[in-house]
């Protein structure tokens, strides 16, 4: 062969990164180069679309979607324009902002002590006489919190501390569960290459399954997060002596003012979002290796 004929570009390029697996990981690059190309892609499933196209796709969407609500069949709805006149009254003379920073303050305390217990927890399940007991207490999601209530009164919890106990409860057999899972998940390979480096055990716990899943222990707490606003209303609803957005959502709630609701549960909303993309944030500074392999990227 005429070592001056140029050589057709492999159609798969290979990346070797500190795993076997990271070549494969990392996929076909001149497919998706190709994809970037089609301007129907989209509509098909797989398509690699940059920044702008999904801002733009976000874009219409939401138009589409406010759109179907200003013109919504069901006149009981209310419109935009009276869901944010009733957040300005509530924003001003209501008091919103200090019920919202009771409750905000309040979903932060109780993330941070599920957070720590479930990490402990699925931690611990390295060790077989831990098993059992994790498993037995992932299986507390199928109960209902209205049942502890009396349990954590009786137990010397009231006010404040009862309302952090349930929304704890209420997260953590959640969180132990999924982040269980994600341990349980770890390729073998991944405890053999740490024992080939000569490792002790406890270093290969602290190297492979903490160090290992910080990234997903991170987008499980981003996951679970989400839980403690969603029981706000009921665990507010049992103790009202702080207030907090889910008490002012029941109050407005119970004498039908359906555009209060509505900005109400607005408002929760973004600042669900705005938590949401901290901890995102929070996760791509501690684990920036994490998004590197990922399709979509």
């Amino acid at each position: 062969m005429d070592p001056n004929t140029p050589q057709p570009e492999p159609s798969r390029r290979v990346v070797a990164g500190a795993h076997g697996s990271d070549a494969l990981r990392f996929g076909d690059l001149s497919h998706h180069k190709k994809q970037r190309q089609d301007p129907f892609g989209v509509f098909l499933p797989n398509r690699v679309v940059s920044p702008n196209t999904l801002k733009l796709i976000i874009g219409v969407e939401l138009a589409i979607a406010l759109i179907i609500w200003i013109n919504s069949p069901f006149k009981i709805l209310p419109r935009p324009g009276e869901v944010f006149g009733a957040l300005g009254k509530l924003w001003t003379s209501q008091g919103l902002l200090t019920e919202l920073e009771t409750s905000f303050t309040l979903n932060l305390e109780a993330l941070a002590y599920s957070a720590i217990l479930s990490l402990i927890l699925a931690y611990l399940t390295v060790i077989p006489v831990f098993r059992p007991i994790v498993a037995a207490l992932s299986k507390g999601r199928f109960l209902s919190m209205i049942g502890f209530t009396t349990v954590f009164m009786l137990i010397g919890l009231g006010g404040h501390h009862l309302k952090v106990g349930l929304l704890v409860y209420g997260i953590t057999v959640f969180f132990v569960t999924s982040m269980a899972s994600v341990i349980v998940s770890v390729p073998k390979s991944e405890f053999d290459h740490a024992r080939t480096l000569r490792m002790s055990e406890w270093r290969v716990v602290w190297e492979v399954i903490i160090l290992g899943t910080a990234d997903k222990a991170f987008e499980v707490l981003r996951q679970n997060a989400a839980m403690g606003w969603m029981m706000l209303t009921m665990v507010e609803g049992i103790v009202k002596s702080e207030g907090g957005v889910g008490t002012m959502l029941i109050a407005q709630d119970k004498y039908f003012h359906l555009a209060e609701v509505f900005a109400i549960q607005i408002v929760i909303l973004v600042v669900g979002l705005f938590q949401d993309s901290m901890i995102g944030l929070i996760r791509r500074i501690v684990c920036p290796y994490a998004d590197l392999v990922t399709e979509r990227n």
